[in-house]
């Protein structure tokens, strides 16, 4: 087989992120630099995941909900979308969850030292199953930009993580999610890592009217395919 022919026979080159870009300086000391080792599935990599002592709720979808003096401050969206394979058909029972910074860029961690405020009546962390339509939807708080010292002035563009897993921890994907029109995608080293300009866009939503809510909130949509030469893109894999 030829060179070219393995390009032409890989759908998925260039539509996912390299275990090694430069640009993005911490992929330097963490991509692996020796060929990976497969390790044989054990009865608990294959078997259903346990999503914590309590199972998952209506509530753990709504990421505005109220902390303990009130409700968070920015600006309240929904996020909402469908999991589908290549094909299309629907993912039910997927368990989705997401993460990200509050609307001032800072997110609840020790590590996180941006000199942004912290709101203590957001968490900046939710999850759904998907539904028999493979369906989800969240309602948050549109995440702030941040800084993050990869290079000189480089500021994170507004976006929102996503982790997916099917019906094992083996099947776990996870991708982030940016916002229509944000100027810095451009400067993006993390976006940029996604070779394929038509790829990079499937990671940016869409404004749905549809979905936005009088007097309440604007909604979004973002659609996740797990697999097939029009997926998403997810970290980790190549």
């Amino acid at each position: 087989m030829t060179k070219g022919q393995a390009m032409h026979d890989n759908p998925l080159r260039g539509s996912q992120p390299p275990l090694l870009h430069p640009d993005y300086r911490s992929t330097v000391l963490r991509a692996p630099m020796r060929p990976l080792i497969q390790l044989p599935a054990s009865l608990s990599d294959v078997s259903q995941p346990v999503y914590g002592h309590l199972g998952v709720s209506a509530a753990d979808a709504d990421l505005t909900r109220h902390g303990p003096s009130g409700e968070p401050l920015g600006e309240r969206i929904v996020v909402a979308g469908r999991v589908v394979d290549e094909d299309g058909r629907a993912v039910p029972g997927a368990l989705v969850e997401v993460w990200q910074a509050n609307a001032a860029g800072r997110y609840i961690h020790a590590r996180d030292r941006h000199p942004a405020p912290l709101d203590p009546n957001f968490i900046g962390a939710g999850r759904c199953e998907t539904d028999a339509e493979g369906r989800y939807r969240f309602t948050t708080i549109k995440p702030g930009a941040y800084p993050w010292r990869n290079h000189e002035n480089a500021w994170r563009p507004a976006h929102i993580h996503f982790s997916i897993f099917g019906t094992n921890f083996l099947t776990r994907l996870v991708t982030q999610m940016y916002f229509p029109g944000d100027p810095l995608m451009a400067h993006d080293p993390i976006l940029l890592g996604v070779p394929d300009e038509r790829a990079r866009r499937r990671l940016v939503s869409a404004f749905d009217f549809s979905l936005t809510t009088p007097e309440w909130a604007l909604g979004y949509r973002f659609d996740i395919v797990v697999r097939g030469p029009g997926s998403t893109p997810f970290e980790g894999r190549t």
